[in-house]
């Protein structure tokens, strides 16, 4: 036997075959399955030559975890990570290390999905309506939802949602306050602009009243960090017929009378400060909380309680984005991904502190800066701010330069305010020896005695706005101390949800696949974790160098000439493309083209981002294989040719296959002087294969938090950054206080931090480095085989809805339920909730196409899960026809009482036509392993008509009934 050379033996591939499920003997049989001689075979059958890539991705071979690991650490090495005392809403804290370790760094809370089926996501829905409890607490507002992007996208949302429900004021003025947060102006001002919306920035005491406006956006503590009264303003512009947002820092909460008790209509914020670290400016979880009245238009995700069939309570996503599928270019945001793990954390650190330890952080934060501020007007240096939280603003004239050097030799960063002042931001992490260091570096000398030793600290909140603990009063909060009986509770609710650590998450559109460990790693290593992200740039070189890595990985992935990695989520991708492809068409004089070409498939996200740049939607309709129709989209493009600026498709499409005329759709479009944007969500099916960016786009957003295995978190954190041609490059979005290299510093700007979630970005890093071009290229082939495959097994059983030319599929299938629904009466919603019994998340619900399920297994999943996923639809199906021929009740049958809970069947008494062998172990391998759906079907109905999203009164912790 010949023996392997040494290359050979180093040259192993490991990861690639732990990343992709079906061994290549499996792929190989699969293929033969269905009909392929071989998996080239099925690609060559399934994706369109004249898309295919000409050459290889321009990629290092694939490296093994540990020289990945390796290098990630030698390139975080690189990142300084000084004390920061920046401010300007982004803080340092100490993140509890049993939520760390149980929440952040475990796969049972960051691979769950958004939880639509709210049977199996009890444990996070319960952890999201805390959350919402925490924020309505702090803020005094009647309604919060389950968190949002960031704080800027929150005050961007405010300002349309106050335009939608002032009916008394008619204006399209938008007052903002000039000491609100520089990136939070410059997101709001994006988004004001392609809605014809004015916005005024100055003095808001100047304002108010003498400017006709909807709405203003005030910062509470400002950032400069003076504390106002803000009800004598609030009132006064409540009489002038303008309705008020407020941005406020979440620990000066504890302490601060709230907006809500002065008057406020919108409150948002950034809940960071919660256990949450900066990362270099994400992701974390943004606040929004409103008034009641507001309800129906509050933008992202609401949880609400309600009941199961039985009665008990279940909680659910009371209101949710998915209202983009039904009212499209009308929906009120095209917000999708919320920062759902962030919110959770933040809401375990509520839990974990308390009232009174959470009070006690603040007075300290409050106290150590009232010591500072003492020191300094004994030195001679009185803050600009008379009050204060924990920001102080010092004019220092031409001092600023050498105190800047002598904090950063002391290891410090200051905020850098005009050529005269400088800011200094304290936050938990802050000790009595900082404040000491804090004064000598501003001072140029010791202080001659240490803050330790004294009580003379300045008091920096008036009286007035001093608040007393009345927030956070529920059980929740007083329960869960102590670290033995916080770790039980994350281990309960973990027990209530399916992630992707128990089973295959099929879901269409959604890519579940695995989130390596390895790559994960990197996301809480203080080089990556602890750094400002307005920190100075000579800090962050490990930063930088990851961040051009990256780039240059995607644009090989896709085929673009260049990348921003702004957007922190794909609806804010598809807004970022559409806002480069508008500033184009303006550079060119078409200011005219504003027709954005939709077809009726496509994510209700598209039309929504599109409406948000604003643009008008044309829908363009599809043919009965499910494909653009290219008659009817030559009219419209025809038809609107002057007025066109671009087209928004889905590659593969929406409906699961690959359109043979991509090619012609994008010259079409082109030769009426429009643009084509092609949504990233399918690029699963198409890295190393195909580029979008070769094939006829001008621009994709690339959801990193499918293709390229940032996980889901239960519903977020994503990353959307968009790939672009040259000639959109310009267009790029830039940042106001970080301006971006190459790009003009008066750029659009979509997210609060300029490089968006920075700080999950190395997962994406780390998933190409260890895959490498064939790795990648061998992933997109197997998503595909595994989308066939299972197609190819529920063939006889359901009818798949639509394929390609030769009767394949893409990287995922819809089958249809419609004619089994009119046959039996059991629609894809008893499907979807039976499966859970099987142990198994639904697939996608009647989307892209009602009455169907959209199912993607990705490459991930192995063989053996793929055909138990398989097994459990076809004795859903076997099911069904025992109904359809009366062998089971039409009514009482398992699919309509599903899913089964444990008290179900282990209930005294059993009524029901069918066993409970049936019910709970439909299949044998269940025996072995059992997951329980915690609750039974949730009543929608009721939610709605019934809406609560504050945490239930602790009477109603009862024991569940039958």
């Amino acid at each position: 036997m010949k023996r392997p050379s040494l290359p050979e033996l180093e040259h192993h591939q490991e990861f690639i075959g732990r990343h992709i499920g079906p061994t290549p003997q499996q792929q190989a049989e699969m293929a033969r399955t269905l009909g392929f001689d071989s998996v080239d075979a099925l690609i060559d059958a399934t994706v369109p030559a004249g898309i295919r890539n000409q050459r290889p991705m321009d990629l290092p071979p694939a490296q093994t975890e540990q020289a990945v690991i390796a290098r990630l650490k030698a390139i975080a090495r690189k990142n300084q990570v000084l004390k920061s005392y920046i401010g300007t809403g982004y803080h340092d804290t100490f993140t509890p290390a049993v939520i760390q370790r149980n929440v952040l760094e475990n796969p049972g809370w960051y691979t769950a999905y958004t939880p639509y089926q709210p049977e199996i996501s009890q444990g996070r829905l319960e952890a999201l309506l805390t959350f919402q409890q925490v924020i309505m607490d702090l803020t005094g507002m009647e309604l919060a939802n389950a968190s949002m992007l960031d704080e800027g996208t929150a005050a961007a949302e405010a300002m349309t949602l106050l335009q939608r429900v002032n009916k008394k004021n008619p204006s399209s003025c938008f007052l903002v306050a000039e000491d609100c947060h520089p990136q939070t102006i410059a997101v709001v001002r994006t988004r004001a602009e392609a809605l014809d919306i004015e916005v005024v920035v100055g003095d808001p005491e100047q304002l108010v009243g003498s400017t006709e406006a909807f709405g203003l956006l005030l910062q509470y503590p400002g950032t400069y960090g003076h504390v106002r009264d803000l009800q004598p303003l609030i009132a006064r512009a409540h009489e002038a017929g303008t309705l008020v947002a407020v941005a406020a820092d979440i620990l000066s909460l504890l302490l601060l009378q709230s907006p809500g008790a002065q008057g406020a209509d919108v409150v948002v914020g950034n809940s960071q400060r919660f256990g949450v670290p900066m990362g270099f400016g994400g992701p974390h979880a943004a606040f929004f909380a409103t008034r009641d009245a507001y309800k129906r238009s509050t933008p992202g995700r609401i949880i609400g309680v309600s009941i199961d069939r039985h009665g008990n309570e279940a909680l659910r996503m009371a209101m949710q984005t998915r209202e983009q599928h039904i009212r499209r270019e009308k929906a009120t945001s095209n917000i999708c991904t919320a920062q759902a793990l962030l919110s959770i954390m933040a809401a375990f650190y509520a839990m974990y502190h308390g009232p009174g330890g959470l009070r006690r952080i603040a007075e300290r934060v409050q106290r150590l800066t009232g010591l500072l501020a003492a020191g300094l007007e004994t030195a001679g240096i009185r803050p600009v701010n008379a009050h204060f939280f924990d920001t102080l603003t010092l004019d220092v004239g031409g001092e600023q330069g050498a105190i800047v050097e002598r904090a950063l030799a002391a290891g410090m960063n200051l905020r850098i305010i005009g050529t005269e002042q400088i800011g200094i931001a304290l936050d938990e992490t802050t000790t009595a020896e900082d404040v000491d260091q804090l004064l000598a570096v501003v001072t140029g000398s010791a202080p001659a005695a240490s803050c330790r030793e004294r009580d003379d600290a300045a008091e920096g909140v008036p009286a007035a706005l001093q608040r007393e603990v009345d927030y956070l009063q529920h059980p929740l909060f007083s329960e869960y101390h102590s670290e033995t009986e916080m770790l039980r509770y994350l281990r309960r609710l973990e027990d209530r949800d399916i992630a992707l650590n128990r089973a295959m998450i099929p879901l269409g559109s959604c890519t579940m696949k695995l989130n390596a460990t390895s790559e994960m790693l990197a996301i809480t290593w203080p080089e990556f974790a602890g750094m400002h992200p307005f920190a100075p740039a000579e800090q962050a070189e490990g930063y930088q160098q990851l961040l051009a890595e990256l780039e240059h990985m995607l644009k090989e992935c896709t085929g673009y000439d260049a990348i921003s990695l702004q957007p922190n989520a794909g609806s804010q991708g598809e807004y970022a493309g559409l806002l480069a492809i508008r500033r184009y068409h303006e550079s060119r004089g078409d200011q005219q083209r504003d027709i954005c070409l939709i077809p009726s498939s496509a994510h209700g996200t598209n039309p929504a981002s599109a409406a948000l740049a604003g643009m008008r939607v044309v829908i363009v309709e599809c043919d009965n294989q499910g494909n653009v129709d290219l008659v009817d989209l030559e009219a419209k493009a025809g038809k609107h040719s002057s007025e066109l600026a671009a087209i928004m498709i889905t590659y593969p499409s929406t409906h699961g296959v690959f359109e043979e005329t991509v090619v012609d759709v994008c010259d079409i479009v082109h030769r009426h002087g429009g643009q084509v944007y092609v949504d990233g969500a399918n690029l699963n099916a198409l890295v190393g294969l195909a580029s979008p960016g070769r094939f006829g786009a001008d621009v994709s957003h690339l959801n990193l938090h499918k293709t390229f295995c940032i996980p889901h978190g239960g519903g977020g954190p994503g990353m959307g950054p968009i790939g672009v041609g040259a000639h959109l490059q310009p267009f790029l979005p830039s940042h106001p206080v970080v301006p971006l290299p190459g790009l003009a510093p008066d750029n659009d700007v979509v997210s609060a931090a300029p490089w968006g979630s920075a700080s999950i970005l190395p997962i994406s890093w780390a998933y190409i480095a260890l895959m490498g071009a064939e790795g990648l290229t061998q992933a997109t082939r197997v998503a595909i085989l595994s989308a066939n495959y299972i197609a190819h097994r529920l063939r006889d059983h359901y009818p798949v809805l639509y394929t390609g030319r030769n009767g394949t599929v893409a990287h995922e299938c819809i089958v249809d339920i419609r004619p089994l629904k009119e046959a039996s009466g059991i629609s894809e919603e008893d499907i979807a909730k039976r499966l859970m019994d099987f142990g198994f998340h639904a697939p996608t619900m009647s989307f892209p196409v009602a009455g169907t399920l959209m199912i993607e297994p990705t490459e991930s999943e192995s063989l053996a899960e793929l055909d138990r996923f398989c097994d459990a639809m076809i004795t859903i199906r076997e099911e069904i026809r025992a109904v359809q021929e009366g062998r089971l009740d039409a009514q009482d049958n398992p699919l309509r009482n599903a899913p089964h809970t444990l008290l179900d069947v282990t209930a005294e008494q059993w009524e029901h036509g069918y066993s409970r062998e049936q019910a709970a172990f439909p299949v044998a391998s269940l025996r072995r392993s059992k997951y329980w759906p915690p609750v039974n079907r949730v009543d929608n109905v009721y939610g709605d008509r019934n809406l609560v999203c504050s945490c239930p009164s602790i009477e109603s912790y009862r024991e569940p009934v039958l």
